[in-house]
């Protein structure tokens, strides 16, 4: 039932993405290890002209309900939508986009970013998606063998699908892109809480510090989700993403 209805979503949006004429390049020069973690931590950079700093996916709509006001109550909202929800339904498709570049699949690749941009919950997921996704997409050509990613046919990508594939395309290897991708995540977050509770810049470190098994969990979990089963029922998210739309005051675009 769970793959009817993500295919329903799927086949209800427009379609931005079509299989490339011609297949794009990729990268098959192996990058030593401080190579692929300076890549790596370039990725994860907040200097990374993307905007992610704009959004903090929902978690300013629960604070302005009370659902998260001291830090002990950060740390289970960033942990929950870390665990329950990207690493069942977001990472096992980030992880088919970048194995998907390796083995020269566009039109998996393809799929699999259009599946991204429809299990979106709400008008403002889907945009911060699309904006950071277009931004990253600006900066393709200024990474080794990035800008071959520019001669497929998206016309739309998502922020997950263009992060893993420019990160497979660059030869950064899995687990490196993966964990970097999700470290950015949880900075974010960290950051958006330092601001809107507000808590100190030691609580802030605390929640860093806390999250660090959740991301090492959140790998395991994702590895161990097929991408045919991926998918997430995290309501309390979706109704704070939708109510944020309309709140009156406000610091961030999520």
């Amino acid at each position: 039932m769970l793959a009817q209805s993500r295919k329903a979503m799927t086949l209800l949006q427009p379609t931005h993405a079509h299989e490339p004429e011609q297949p794009a390049p990729s990268s098959n020069q192996a990058l030593s290890h401080t190579q692929s973690l300076l890549a790596a931590l370039h990725l994860a950079s907040p200097a990374l002209p993307v905007g992610g700093f704009a959004y903090s996916q929902g978690l300013e709509q629960a604070i302005e309900d009370r659902w998260v006001t001291q830090v002990e109550q950060a740390y289970v909202w960033m942990r929950d939508v870390l665990l329950l929800n990207l690493a069942r339904q977001e990472l096992p498709l980030w992880l088919t986009c970048h194995r998907a570049v390796l083995q020269q699949d566009w039109s998996a690749l393809a799929a699999a970013n259009q599946e991204l941009y429809a299990l979106r919950e709400t008008a403002e997921f889907r945009l911060e998606s699309v904006q950071m996704g277009h931004s990253m997409a600006k900066l393709f050509a200024q990474w080794p063998q990035g800008a071959a990613l520019n001669a497929l046919s998206i016309e739309q990508w998502t922020y997950p699908a263009s992060y893993a594939a420019l990160a497979a395309i660059s030869g950064v290897d899995e687990s490196m892109a993966l964990t970097a991708y999700l470290w950015s995540w949880v900075e974010n977050q960290a950051l958006a809480a330092v601001k809107i509770i507000p808590l100190g810049q030691i609580d802030g470190q605390t929640l860093l510090h806390r999250l660090k098994g959740d991301v090492e969990r959140a790998i395991e979990v994702t590895r161990s989700t097929d991408p045919v089963h991926a998918g997430s029922a995290a309501f309390g998210l979706a109704l704070a993403s939708a109510r944020h739309e309309s709140q009156y005051s406000r610091l961030f675009r999520s």
